[in-house]
C-alpha cells in the first residue's frame, strides 16, 4: 500500500518515503491527507499549548 509523505522543507508530497525521516511528516493513507500535514500539526500543538496552561 502506497504511504504518502508532507516534506516540511520542499513542502511536497512525497508517494512512500523518499527523503531523510528528519524532514517528513506521515506516513498518511491518503496524498490529501498529507497535503494538510501542516494544519494538523499546527491544531495539535494549540491543542497541547491549552492543556499545558489549564
Amino acid at each position: 500500500m502506497t504511504e504518502y509523505w508532507y516534506n516540511v522543507q520542499t513542502h511536497e508530497i512525497e508517494e512512500d518515503a523518499q527523503s531523510d525521516w528528519t524532514q517528513l511528516i506521515g506516513p498518511y493513507k491518503t496524498r490529501e491527507e498529507a497535503e494538510h500535514a501542516l494544519e494538523r500539526v499546527r491544531a495539535r500543538n494549540e491543542a497541547w499549548e491549552k492543556d499545558d496552561e489549564d
